[in-house]
C-alpha cells in the first residue's frame, strides 16, 4: 500500500476564505496545548494573545499602529507573489526606506516646513526601490534567483544601519548611545486621533490596500501581472513581457516596504536606532498568504498578526510567556494555513501497488 495525493476539483471561493480562519483557530488550540505541556498557562496564553487586545479598548490603538506597516508591506509582496516573483527581502527594503528618510531628516534638521515629511516619504520609497533593483536586474539579466538575492541584501541593510547609527549619524548629545538625533515636529507623522498614538500611517495603509485592489482588479497592468503568474506561456503569446512584470513587481514591493520604513521611523521610533529592524518584512509574508494575496484580506490578516504581536507583549508581562512565543504562534499559523491549502486542494488516498513477480 502507498499514499498518493490526488487533486480535487477546484475548491470554492468560500472554502478558500474559510481556511485562514480555521488556521487561526487551530493555532490557538494547538498553542494552548503546547504551552501547557512545557509548563506555562496555555489557556491563559491564548486568552492574553488573541482576546485581550480585542477586549481591552486601550490596546486598539496599538493594533492600528502595529498593523499599518504589516499591511503596506504585505500588499507590495502580494503583487509580486501574484506574478510568481518571490521577494523575501522586504525587511531590508523596509530598513533602507527608514534610512533614506532619516538621511533627509538629518539634512533638514535646521529647517522647517510642511514639505519635509513628503520629501522623507518620497526618499524612503526610492530607497526601498533601490534595494529591490539589484534582485530585479540579476533576475531579468542573469536569471539569478530573486529569493536568495533579496534575502541576502536584508543583512547588508542591517549592517549598513548599524554602521550609520554607530558612526557618522550618531547623536553627539546621545550620551554614547548608538542612535541618531530625534526628528523634529515637521519630520514626524501627525496624529490622526488626538490623545492616542494613531498616526497618519494608519489611514495611509488602508488607502494603499484599496489602491492595490483597484490596480489589480481594474487595470490592464494588474491583469498582466496575474496572467504572467498563472500562465507565463499564455502571457508571452499575448505579448506580455515577463521581464517587465518582474521589474514592476519587485520595484513596487520595494517601494511599499520603503514606505512602511518611513512611517515607522517618522512615527513610533522618531529617530533611527539599531532596533529598527522589527521583522515586519518577514511577518508580512505570513500576512500576505493569510490574506490570500487579496488587499482586503490582507487588511484583516494584518490585524490578526497585530493581535498576536500586541497580545504577546501583554502575555510577557501578565503570565511570563517568553519573547519567542509570538514567533511560535505566527509560525504555527503559517504552517496550518499551508496544510489546510493542501487538504482543500488535494485528497490522500491509499493505493494498492501491484508488483509483478518475475517467474
Amino acid at each position: 500500500m502507498q499514499l498518493r495525493l490526488e487533486k480535487r476539483l477546484e475548491p470554492s471561493r468560500a472554502m478558500l476564505y474559510m481556511t485562514p480562519i480555521a488556521a487561526v483557530l487551530v493555532t490557538a488550540l494547538v498553542g494552548a496545548i503546547v504551552f501547557s505541556l512545557i509548563g506555562y498557562n496555555g489557556i491563559g496564553a491564548v486568552r492574553e494573545i488573541f482576546l485581550t487586545p480585542l477586549l481591552n479598548p486601550l490596546k486598539w490603538q496599538d493594533l492600528a499602529v502595529k498593523s499599518a506597516p504589516l499591511i503596506i508591506i504585505a500588499v507590495g509582496l502580494s503583487i509580486g507573489y501574484r506574478a510568481n516573483v518571490w521577494n523575501i527581502g522586504a525587511e531590508g527594503q523596509y530598513v533602507l526606506g527608514g534610512l533614506a528618510a532619516t538621511g533627509i531628516a538629518l539634512m533638514t534638521r535646521d529647517m522647517s516646513g510642511p514639505w519635509i515629511l513628503p520629501l522623507m516619504i518620497a526618499a524612503g520609497m526610492v530607497g526601498g526601490m533601490a534595494w529591490a533593483l539589484l534582485p530585479a536586474f540579476l533576475k531579468t539579466r542573469l536569471q539569478v534567483n530573486e529569493i536568495l538575492t533579496s534575502l541576502m541584501l536584508t543583512y547588508v541593510a542591517i549592517h549598513l544601519l548599524n554602521y550609520l547609527v554607530i558612526g557618522p549619524w550618531k547623536d553627539p548629545m546621545g550620551f554614547g548611545f548608538p542612535q541618531t538625533r530625534m526628528f523634529t515636529a515637521d519630520q514626524m507623522l501627525p496624529r490622526v486621533v488626538p490623545g492616542t498614538i494613531v498616526h497618519l500611517g494608519v489611514p495611509i495603509a488602508i488607502i494603499v490596500a484599496l489602491a492595490a485592489w483597484f490596480f489589480m482588479s481594474r487595470s490592464v497592468l494588474g491583469y498582466q501581472i496575474k496572467v504572467v503568474g498563472t500562465a507565463p506561456h499564455a502571457a508571452r503569446y499575448g505579448g506580455f513581457s515577463v521581464n517587465r512584470t518582474i521589474w514592476i513587481a519587485l520595484l513596487t514591493s520595494g517601494a511599499l516596504a520603503g514606505l512602511a520604513g518611513v512611517l515607522e521611523a517618522a512615527g513610533p521610533f522618531g529617530r533611527m536606532v539599531p532596533s529598527f529592524p522589527t521583522n515586519y518584512g518577514f511577518t508580512a509574508i505570513i500576512v500576505a498568504f493569510l490574506g490570500r494575496l487579496h488587499p482586503v484580506g490582507i487588511i484583516l490578516a494584518g490585524l490578526a498578526l497585530a493581535i498576536s504581536v500586541v497580545g504577546g507583549e501583554v502575555a510577557q508581562t501578565t503570565i511570563g510567556l517568553p519573547v519567542a512565543a509570538v514567533g511560535i504562534f505566527q509560525a504555527m499559523m503559517l504552517f496550518f494555513l499551508l496544510a489546510s491549502d493542501i487538504l482543500v486542494r488535494y485528497r490522500v488516498r491509499m493505493v494498492r501497488r501491484e508488483m509483478e513477480v518475475a517467474r
